[in-house]
């Protein structure tokens, strides 16, 4: 329900709801355990906001590949991709662009209740051992 208030992923939840209430009917699926039949997870509709939010960008060039991959999962997550072309081609201008993509992207994953990861290191390392000692 949350996810519907999110203007770049209501059309998506409502149709996905839709087909995935009509499959598990259609399948006659027990939906009293959650495992039984087809559910919306919070990384479809992670990948189906970053779709639609590419493709809402004016600075995306929309004649060329839009999209959004899952790659294949790791022992530090399920890493995406996303893979689209910049409407300026001026590197200065494309860096910027692809800047402010990720820096929307690393904003909102709390919204999805998912996290990003990085290998610790440095300072991350220092405080690992800092409250080890204490």
């Amino acid at each position: 329900a949350k996810y519907r208030k999110i203007q770049l992923l209501k059309d998506y939840v409502d149709e996905t709801e839709k087909v995935v209430e009509e499959y598990n009917k259609e399948h006659h699926i027990d939906n009293s355990v959650l495992v039984n039949g087809r559910r919306q997870t919070n990384l479809g509709v992670f990948r189906a906001y970053l779709t639609n939010y590419l493709k809402s960008l004016p600075t995306v060039n929309q004649d060329l590949t839009c999209m959004v991959r899952q790659l294949q999962p790791t022992e530090t997550g399920i890493p995406l991709e996303l893979y689209f072309f910049s409407a300026n081609k001026v590197w200065v201008a494309y860096e910027g662009i692809q800047a402010d993509v990720f820096d929307h992207v690393l904003a909102i994953i709390p919204e999805f209740d998912l996290r990003v990861f990085q290998n610790p290191s440095g300072a991350d390392l220092h405080r690992i051992g800092v409250k080890i000692e204490n």
